[in-house]
C-alpha cells in the first residue's frame, strides 16, 4: 500500500487505478483523491473488515487450482504447472513459462489482514469477471461486482487475460479513463 501512496505523489491530474488478482485488494486501500476509479481484473475485492483469505477461499476453488500455502518464509510462490493449469491456461507454454520465471510471492500476513473501508465504497469501480478464471472462482468474482455496484463485463477468458485477452482489458480501463475525464470535465 505504501508503494501505491508513493508512486500517486509523484503523479498530476487524475488517475485511474487498476488491479489483477491480489492488486484489487491493494488499489482499494489508497485513501488518495486523484483517484477517479477503480478497474478490477479477475481481482479480489474485500469488502471492510473482511480478509482476502475470506474472500479468496469464498467459494469452492477449481479442482485444477493449486493448493496455496507459504514457504519456510511466508511467502506464496505459485508451482510451476500451476500456469498451464489454472492460472494462464490460455497462454502459449512460452507465456506460462515467462509467467512462472518473473512471478513476485504474496506475503502470507497480506492475505490475512482485515482491510478498512474500501475506495469502492467510495469511487466508480468496473469489473472484468473472467469466467474461465480458475484462480478465482466467477462466482466469487460476480459476487465481488455486485456488492461493490461495479460497471460488469463478463468474458470467456482465464485469470489473466492481459496476456491472453489483451484488447478485453484494454476496452474496460478506456471506459473507466473515459469516465474519469467526464467527471473531471464537469469539475468533480
Amino acid at each position: 500500500m505504501a508503494a501505491l501512496d508513493r508512486t500517486l505523489e509523484r503523479i498530476e491530474g487524475p488517475v485511474v487505478l487498476v488491479g489483477h488478482a491480489y492488486a484489487g485488494a491493494v488499489i482499494a486501500g489508497t485513501r488518495d483523491e486523484k483517484v477517479r476509479g477503480l478497474v478490477y481484473v479477475a481481482a479480489l475485492a474485500p469488502d471492510e473488515g473482511e480478509t482476502v483469505a475470506e474472500v479468496f477461499y469464498r467459494a469452492e476453488p477449481h479442482p485444477q487450482a493449486s493448493k496455496l500455502a507459504p514457504d519456510n518464509h511466508g511467502a506464496i510462490w505459485l508451482p510451476d504447472n500451476a500456469f498451464a493449469e489454472a492460472f494462464a491456461q490460455h497462454a502459449s507454454t512460452d507465456e506460462q513459462s515467462v509467467l512462472a520465471a518473473v512471478q513476485r510471492p504474496i506475503a502470507a500476513a497480506c492475505i490475512s489482514v482485515k482491510v478498512g473501508r474500501p475506495l469502492w465504497k467510495d469511487r466508480p469501480s468496473w469489473f472484468l469477471v473472467a469466467e474461465q478464471d480458475r484462480m478465482i472462482n466467477p462466482d466469487t468474482q460476480r459476487f465481488m461486482a455486485e456488492r461493490m455496484k461495479a460497471k460488469v463485463r463478463s468474458h470467456q477468458v482465464d485469470h489473466t487475460p492481459i496476456v491472453t485477452a489483451p484488447g478485453v482489458v484494454v476496452d474496460i480501463i478506456r471506459d473507466a479513463m473515459r469516465a474519469a475525464t467526464a467527471l473531471r470535465t464537469e469539475g468533480r
